[in-house]
């Protein structure tokens, strides 16, 4: 790590990561506002612009590779032969990323390049992962905002790990993250952001309030969001598989309740089948529900065990070669 004269860290060259999935609508638009970008502070730093297409389906592609073309000497692009989702899109991204400095971001605007600078400096200040923190999203409705906070609240709870809320996909992190994630963090059920949060290492935020969506759509479902939560909450906590301690402590202590009522008000067990029947009901739900947690681990293992890649690169385009010991993926 080089430092300056007035004591700030060197930066020769930054990385920014960009993922790209069915986006023709906004991917001029975010590339001008790149370009402007790159053109007020190309002079001091050595910009690198790395698209990964994530296998889409509309003149994306097609786009990419234009831009590519026309400006070969800070843009790169990387196809995936098919659509792996955004953890692997921003995975690829780390992996053949070669600044010093890393910064992930969406193309559709709602991760506004004009903060770019902002990030530069704090890492020119010595902080290694810099996060964006929302403070408002004008294209989120009441129910996201409420789902996203409790989302961040049940896993402060259930991981000993503290994440950020309203932390988003926008962030920096310096090469030797960056080294570390590459090495270490190679889960085929992913959450980098979360990665990130967990490694340690100086850190800062940097509040911003997150524009409004440049065409298209949302690619997160609410089944999607639902899937990736439950992934992320069993990935980074084993707190679930206690419940099945804590669901017996409760019943031996009912039972024990039970039992002392019928000894000494001398009545005799509760009557009726109704008693019976609901504890009976609530027993076995207590039980299938542990067993279905137990189940999701065991998933989350199948996945490890079959060690598939987590992308495949199709096609690059004005990509080197570059040192990818120890990554996982495949080209065809």
């Amino acid at each position: 790590m080089n430092i300056t004269e007035h004591g700030e860290k060197e930066l020769k060259k930054c990385s920014l990561i960009v993922s790209v999935y069915n986006e023709e609508a906004s991917l001029e638009k975010f590339f001008e506002a790149c370009s402007s970008v790159y053109e007020r502070i190309g002079g001091e730093y050595n910009l690198e612009l790395l698209f990964v297409d994530d296998g889409s389906v509309d003149k994306s592609p097609l786009i990419l590779d234009q831009i590519a073309a026309e400006h070969p000497d800070w843009v790169r692009v990387i196809h995936f032969s098919r659509n792996f989702g955004h953890e692997a899109a921003m995975t690829a991204g780390l992996d053949y990323a070669g600044g010093d400095f890393l910064i992930f971001m969406d193309a559709d605007l709602q991760h506004s390049p004009e903060l770019i600078p902002d990030m530069l400096k704090k890492y020119r200040e010595g902080f290694q992962v810099v996060s964006m923190v929302r403070t408002k999203n004008s294209s989120a409705g009441l129910i996201k905002n409420i789902s996203s906070a409790a989302f961040y609240w049940i896993l402060n709870h259930l991981s000993p790990l503290h994440f950020e809320a309203n932390a988003s996909d926008f962030f920096g992190i310096s090469a030797e993250v960056q080294a570390v994630l590459k090495k270490y963090y190679r889960e085929k059920v992913r959450y980098l952001r979360g990665y990130v949060q967990s490694v340690g290492f100086r850190k800062t935020t940097i509040e911003y309030e997150a524009g409004v969506r440049q065409g298209g759509k949302s690619h997160y479902s609410i089944r999607k969001l639902l899937v990736f939560s439950k992934n992320t909450l069993l990935s980074f906590s084993n707190l679930p598989l206690r419940l099945g301690i804590f669901a017996s402590a409760c019943s031996m202590f009912l039972g024990v309740l039970l039992l002392l009522y019928t000894l000494f008000t001398r009545k005799g067990a509760p009557s009726g089948y109704a008693t019976i029947v609901v504890l009976l009901c609530f027993m076995f739900a207590v039980l299938f529900f542990v067993v279905g947690i137990i189940g999701e681990y065991i998933s989350l293992l199948f996945e490890e065990i079959k060690d598939r890649p987590i992308y495949i690169v199709s096609e690059t385009k004005n990509l080197e070669k570059r040192d990818r010991k120890g990554m996982e993926e495949e080209k065809v």
